[in-house]
């Protein structure tokens, strides 16, 4: 009798320590709040590899917006078009990456209020004297990222088909052949373009003043679940401007601040 009920209590306090750890884990899952984030890590300076370290303009405004929010931050870097796909099959939650904010795109994704806005211009080797205006570039070929929003204002800016287009996994491969002169011309925000020339010291002059304008804004799938994060997230990018940090961080990776809309 004794040893039933020794095994009985026995029982009734492995199931009591169970039931405890089993509460701590799920209140610790719960607390732990992951936001996964997709990024190049080839944009420089949106984002860029630092070492071994994700670092740029739009990798520090997000993890400064999820670290306000108690989230930690996953990364997950690819090429552009596959951080589209990543993010319309769930496998990420957003991208920070100078995501421009379309007519075409808003009707897939939800987005953010702008953090940032850019200028789409096109920039070619300081050697083609010949190539100074757009309407120069008629017959010439230009460079881009595959997927871009650059590549489709360009093509949409050129309504005849006059400039041919030859696209690019990624940025380096793009500015490579431009200033290889492979390509007569490489499209990009201009804020980035800039950047890139003061980082290299590159021998690339801008053609006329950007064609195109557009907000940047972060990406998330049309979710019932996703509104209150996005509420959260658009609340923090209005402090973040408010008390002056987006201009802060635009400063430091940019130069000057592209988190205004040019007048």
């Amino acid at each position: 009798m004794m040893k039933r009920w020794l095994s009985l209590t026995l029982a009734f306090v492995l199931v009591l320590m169970v039931s405890a750890c089993s509460g701590s884990n799920a209140g610790g899952a719960e607390e732990k709040k992951v936001l996964r984030v997709g990024a190049t890590g080839q944009s420089y300076p949106n984002s860029y590899k630092d070492g071994d370290k994700l670092v740029g303009f739009d990798v520090e405004v997000i993890e400064k917006i999820a670290a306000n929010l108690g989230y930690s931050v996953e990364w997950t870097n690819s090429d552009f078009s596959g951080l589209l796909g990543q993010l319309e099959t769930g496998k990420i939650d957003t991208i920070a990456n100078a995501v421009a904010v379309t007519e075409e795109r808003k009707a897939k994704y939800n987005f953010s209020i702008p953090y940032s806005y850019a200028g789409v211009t096109i920039v070619t080797h300081q050697d083609n004297t010949n190539i100074n205006t757009l309407d120069d570039l008629k017959g010439k070929t230009v460079a881009g990222v595959f997927g871009s929003q650059n590549v489709k204002n360009l093509e949409k800016f050129d309504t005849k088909g006059e400039i041919k287009v030859r696209t690019y996994e990624n940025r380096d491969g793009a500015q490579n052949d431009v200033l290889n002169k492979r390509v007569d011309g490489y499209v990009n925000a201009k804020s980035s373009l800039l950047a890139e020339i003061k980082k290299q010291n590159l021998p690339l002059k801008f053609v006329g003043e950007p064609f195109h304008y557009e907000d940047v804004g972060f990406p998330f799938v049309k979710k019932d679940e996703n509104a209150a994060l996005i509420e959260q997230i658009n609340a923090e990018i209005q402090k973040l401007r408010d008390d002056g940090t987006l201009k802060q961080i635009s400063e430091k990776y940019f130069g000057e601040d592209i988190t205004v809309k040019a007048e």
